[in-house]
């Protein structure tokens, strides 16, 4: 796996900490509300917290499982492009299902990290 790779793997990771960090820890933030577009009011109903919190958790085990694939002895690529390709795949649900944006602020840097992959 390149440096490049590498690299750009980790900021795939970040950015999904980032969410699960949102989703689960700052579930009533104005960041989050500005985030995900959802009212801040609306934010604090337990019904979508308690969704959020249970997302929050995916998240951050896609992001576990993409550093785990940098430093994991065998299969590294194996492992980074299965979960890109996941990550990738949410992302065209999100964009077809919720909002045309996901595709890029979601999919768009493991889309670019995948290539790298071939690389």
């Amino acid at each position: 796996m390149s440096f490049l790779t590498k690299l750009l793997t980790v900021l795939v990771a970040l950015e999904f900490f980032y969410i699960m960090y949102l989703e689960t820890f700052a579930t009533t933030s104005k960041s989050t509300s500005r985030v995900f577009n959802i009212p801040q009011k609306e934010l604090h109903s337990s019904y979508l917290n308690t969704l959020f919190k249970n997302q929050g958790i995916y998240n951050g085990l896609l992001g576990v499982g993409l550093i785990y694939s940098i430093f994991s002895p065998t299969a590294s690529l194996e492992i980074s492009r299965i979960i890109l390709i996941y990550i990738i795949c949410v992302a065209i649900y999100g964009s077809v299902s919720s909002d045309k944006k996901i595709i890029f602020t979601q999919g768009g840097l493991a889309i670019i990290t995948l290539i790298t992959t071939f690389f």
